[in-house]
Formats: structure tokens, sequence, C-alpha cells
């Protein structure tokens, strides 16, 4: 991987471990999602005009249907992402999905792209087992006391099959069908809003509560996930997927230390340690 990749991805997966620390704090699933999209989707039209005026990149409109499924993974994505908030803390939702998504991510990537990691990866593999068995508590979700973290666990993973999903998806899109990121990317919030259209009228009164209670937030989103998002994919452009994907997510160590400082959870070295290998377990997917 070159410099400016890693430098690329590293910045995207701090931005992205931020973002999703606003979307914790408001843990209110679809009018929250519809509320970000209606500020990203007109937000993306002046820097796709000027885009189409400075650069002029051709236009795949054949493609237009690449831009839409990844619509529909995104958009499953966050409603996924925002139900496993609502069950768990951050810093167990946030590393769990994060960690299973490289897995199955380069498990796609070998099976569909043609990508041949090497043995590093499995060892890679093996670290991030053992950082989500010990992240999740392993055989102590069977007990009484611990059955409240596994719907938390579920929906975390479910929400690593989302990220595994549109990012081979996404990858392919970018660096095989040649849509430029930052277009494609506008493309899928306009393609998603369009989507949510015929709620946005009947759950206005939801949306316009938290508008007004987590504005901050839904800024916050609003901006830093398209910017987190395109600079990954401006690096798949150039750099293969099982690499890219894996790095992305050292965001599970800066997830686990917002949850551990910002969120005040707890479980801090039990948790940290589990992010640590997980981390470590993607860098050496990369190496591989």
């Amino acid at each position: 991987m070159s410099a400016l990749a890693l430098v690329m991805v590293l910045g995207a997966a701090l931005l992205h471990a931020f973002w999703n620390l606003a979307a914790k704090r408001v843990r209110s699933g679809l009018p929250f999602v519809i509320a970000t999209n209606l500020v990203i989707a007109p937000l993306y039209v002046p820097v796709v005009a000027a885009l189409l005026l400075w650069r002029q990149p051709q236009v795949p409109w054949a493609d237009l249907w690449v831009v839409a499924v990844s619509s529909m993974l995104k958009l499953g994505y966050a409603l996924v992402l925002q139900h496993a908030y609502r069950k768990g803390d951050f810093s167990l939702v946030y590393p769990l999905a994060r960690g299973t998504g490289p897995l199955l991510a380069v498990a796609a990537a070998i099976l569909f792209l043609g990508e041949r990691p090497g043995p590093w990866a499995l060892t890679g593999a093996a670290l991030i087992i053992a950082g989500i068995y010990l992240l999740t508590g392993g055989h102590r979700l069977l007990r009484a006391d611990h059955a409240h973290l596994v719907g938390a666990v579920k929906f975390g993973v479910l929400t690593g099959v989302f990220i595994a999903s549109y990012s081979v998806w996404d990858a392919h899109a970018v660096a095989d069908r040649g849509i430029p990121p930052l277009l494609f990317d506008a493309g899928t919030g306009w393609v998603m809003l369009v989507v949510l259209s015929p709620l946005v009228w009947r759950r206005r009164a939801e949306v316009t509560e938290v508008w007004r209670h987590h504005r901050r937030e839904v800024l916050i989103v609003s901006f830093l996930s398209p910017v987190a998002y395109v600079l990954v994919l401006t690096a798949v452009t150039f750099t293969p997927l099982t690499h890219v994907a894996p790095v992305r997510e050292v965001s599970m160590l800066f997830g686990a230390l917002l949850g551990a400082h910002v969120l005040r959870e707890g479980d801090l070295r039990r948790r940290l340690g589990a992010a640590a290998a997980m981390a470590a377990g993607v860098m050496l997917i990369a190496l591989g």
C-alpha cells in the first residue's frame, strides 16, 4: 500500500469513528437516517456541479443500476447500525461491526474479485476471530445475566455483513467500472433520498424532533460520513480492496477509546484489548 493510500484510509478511519459516535448518541433509527440524507443530498449538488465543470468526468449513465444496488446496501447498513446502537454499547457494537466486515470483505474479494491474499491473512483472520470472542465475552453470552448482549452482537455482526457487501460492490464500481468516487457516493445519496421520500412526509414529526434535539449530530454525520467514504473509494481506485478494507478498520481502536472516555462505557481493558487484537488482525490481512 502506498503512503498516499495509507494516509487517506487512516484519515477516513478517524472520521468514521467520530461520525459513528455521533450516530450512537442519537439512537433514533429511521428518522435519523432520513434527517441525515435530507442534509447530504443537497450538499452534494454544488460539489458535483463544481466537479463536472472542473474535471468534466465521463458519466456512465448505463451504470445507474450499480449505484442503485449500492444505495440499497447502504440504506440497510444505516438502519441496522442504528438498531445495533440501541441494543448495545458503542465500544461493543462498533468494533464488532468493523471487525466482522473485513473478514467477509476479504472472503468476498477472493471469491468474486479474484484477489489472492498471502499467508499473513490467515493469521490476521485468527486474530480477528479471537478479538471478537474476547469483545463479546464468548461463552458468557449464554449466561442469563449477559442475555441482553445477544441482540447487540447479532445486529453488530449483521452490520458487518452489510459493510462487507457494500465494500466489495463499491470497489467493483469505482475500480473496475470506472465510476468516479465522488459521483458514485453522491449518486447513492440521491437514490437513497428518493427511496426514503415516501416516508419523509409520513415521519415528518419524528424527523423534525430529531433535527430539533440532535441537530449537531445530524450535521456531524452528514459532513464526515461522505468525506470519509469518498477517501476510501478514491484509495480503492489504485489500491486492492484486500489492503484498503482491513486498514480502515483501525477505526476500531478509535471507537473503543471514544466509547470508554466519551460515553463512559465499562470494561475498558477487555474491550480495548479485543479491539487491538482485531486491529492487528486486519493489519496482517493487509500485509497478506
